[in-house]
């Protein structure tokens, strides 16, 4: 939107009369080839609106009179074909695309079932046991250190796949496109009520401008009970990697607490902690096993994302 475009949004939100002012304004220079005097649309507006006009410059001098800044850009506030002062609330979002197919709901119970497993030692030691015929090898072959290493590495890999192929930073960018919106769109019409109350404006113009922010936070409430789907983009890719990612932690904690690991691994020289066991407490009560692997998997994340240039910021393209 053009500078001048913008000044006509404004002076007609400052005053709804002004649209009927700035249309006989633009017949008038359509009669006149292009230039308009005071005393030729004087019926039309009040001398208020007319020094507005000037003082903005949306009026200059012309010939004889005054003319048209910008003609294409007046003409496209008052044809509607701007984009209502730069806040486009009405932002195309598909609910269908956010919604979650069979699968994903089967994941979704199936992630929650094996959290049980935290608590209901017949569950720990199915999933760690059935796990060990897969991961035992590894061990063997390994340090334990090195295998939570090797499990950070792969469960960062499969993460970062599902989250590029299941959620889609288009419509995130969409859902946060509109309520930064309707967030600038309330700022505006709180600013212009504040300039309104100091130059003692109307007590006509303090209620619309009153009704208007009702009708944006009325807007807001509905836009909020909507981005349930953003929520829902979000933790889409969630229940999967959950999925995967619970029982690789079950085996971890059968592996350290159930059976066991050798005497020459049950400890680990950790940086600023020194040596301590895998189950010792080092943040509260998160054990150095877990702290040992969040910072192996985070660390392998941002590493596959920019191997694989996958980025997960929401886009409005």
């Amino acid at each position: 939107m053009t500078r001048t475009a913008e000044k006509i949004n404004d002076l007609v939100r400052e005053d709804s009369s002004m649209g009927d002012a700035l249309e006989a304004i633009r017949e008038e220079a359509d009669r006149n080839g292009g230039e308009v005097q005071w005393a030729d649309v004087n019926d039309d507006l009040s001398s208020g609106q007319w020094g507005r006009l000037i003082e903005k410059g949306v009026l200059v001098d012309g010939d004889e009179g005054f003319e048209i800044a910008d003609r294409e850009a007046y003409d496209e506030a008052l044809d509607g074909d701007g984009d209502s002062g730069g806040f486009d609330t009405d932002v195309d979002i598909d609910a269908e695309e956010s919604q979650w197919s069979q699968w994903d709901k089967l994941a979704g119970v199936g992630a929650l079932l094996l959290m049980f497993g935290y608590w209901i030692e017949s569950v720990r030691d199915t999933v760690g046991g059935a796990l060990d015929m897969f991961l035992g090898p590894l061990d063997a072959a390994l340090p334990f250190y090195a295998v939570i290493l090797s499990v950070a590495l792969l469960t960062g890999l499969y993460s970062t796949l599902l989250q590029a192929n299941l959620m889609n930073p288009e419509i995130m960018g969409k859902y946060q496109e509109r309520m930064k919106s309707m967030q600038d769109k309330q700022k505006d019409v709180r600013e212009r009520k504040e300039e309104a109350e100091e130059r003692g404006a109307s007590d006509a113009e303090l209620e619309r401008l009153d009704e208007e922010l009702e009708e944006v936070r009325e807007e807001q409430m509905e836009a909020m009970a909507e981005n349930l789907g953003m929520f829902k983009e979000q933790f889409r890719p969630m229940v999967w990697i959950m999925l995967f990612t619970i029982p690789l932690f079950l085996w971890m904690y059968w592996k350290i607490h159930g059976v066991g690991i050798g005497s020459a691994e049950a400890t680990i020289i950790m940086p600023i902690v020194g040596e301590t066991s895998w189950s010792s407490g080092l943040l509260g009560p998160m054990p150095a096993w877990i702290l040992w692997y969040f910072l192996c998997s985070m660390g392998f994340t941002q590493l596959l994302r920019k191997a694989l240039n996958i980025d997960m910021t929401p886009s409005t393209a």
